[in-house]
């Protein structure tokens, strides 16, 4: 399993929802997918799962708001 493939494996686990490995610019929190409390998940299951941390401070979710875009940080900070 590829980079791309394991972040979107994580957001879909947090979600609960496997569109988002199928619409890669779906907006997470507009759709409803994911929350405040989802976000959090989401930082702690990519630090325990991919090994990266992402401090809550630089989570914006006007950045991080679909599948694509948040592989792309990934990208940038592993």
């Amino acid at each position: 399993m590829d980079f791309k493939e394991k972040v979107l494996q994580v957001i879909a686990e947090v979600c609960q929802d496997d569109v988002v490995k199928e619409e890669l610019d779906l907006d997470l929190f507009d759709s409803g997918l994911i929350d405040s409390f989802g976000t959090v998940e989401l930082l702690f299951q990519f630090e325990d799962q991919l090994n990266i941390t992402v401090p809550i401070t630089e989570f914006d979710r006007d950045t991080w708001n679909t599948p694509n875009a948040i592989v792309n940080r990934l990208n940038e900070l592993k």
